[in-house]
């Protein structure tokens, strides 16, 4: 992603009416072709929210986005395996977007690729790793009490 964002500035470089452009172009993404994405990929990345969060759950592992931001010892591991679990939807990300790009635009913006592929994978993994811990570790934790009575 690193490398998009590079070649995006040596393709394209960086001024203002770059910068204008590209957000333009990030609010007409919706309305344009291919907007089942923005569907599909954060249902995905959902998806694999779910998993990792349940496994978080049965482990006792500490809430995902919380260990991210309060636990500076063990933030790299967590995001990389955050990103390890998205990465092929991400990756699904980058060629969607690719192919729009080609469509509407007749070229490619590779940074305004990476910038939608992480809005529409990363970050709804980033915001329901967490909360799917929680309600996982409360439905374990209920399902273990009824057992003991």
């Amino acid at each position: 992603m690193i490398a998009f964002v590079v070649l995006g500035v040596v393709m394209h470089g960086l001024s203002v009416p770059v910068f204008e452009r590209m957000w333009q172009n990030l609010l007409d993404r919706p309305s344009g072709p291919m907007t089942f994405r923005f569907v599909l990929q954060p249902l995905m990345a959902s998806i694999a929210a779910l998993v990792d969060g349940v496994k978080d759950a049965r482990t006792g592992r500490n809430p995902y986005l919380w260990t991210l931001l309060k636990d500076p010892r063990k933030r790299s591991s967590r995001l990389h395996e955050g990103l390890i679990s998205t990465a092929r939807v991400i990756l699904l990300g980058l060629s969607m977007d690719l192919i729009y790009q080609v469509i509407v635009f007749d070229t490619f913006h590779p940074a305004e690729a990476v910038i939608i592929a992480g809005m529409l994978a990363f970050v709804p993994y980033l915001l329901l790793r967490g909360p799917v811990t929680r309600v996982a570790r409360w439905w374990l934790d209920r399902g273990s009490a009824d057992e003991t009575r």
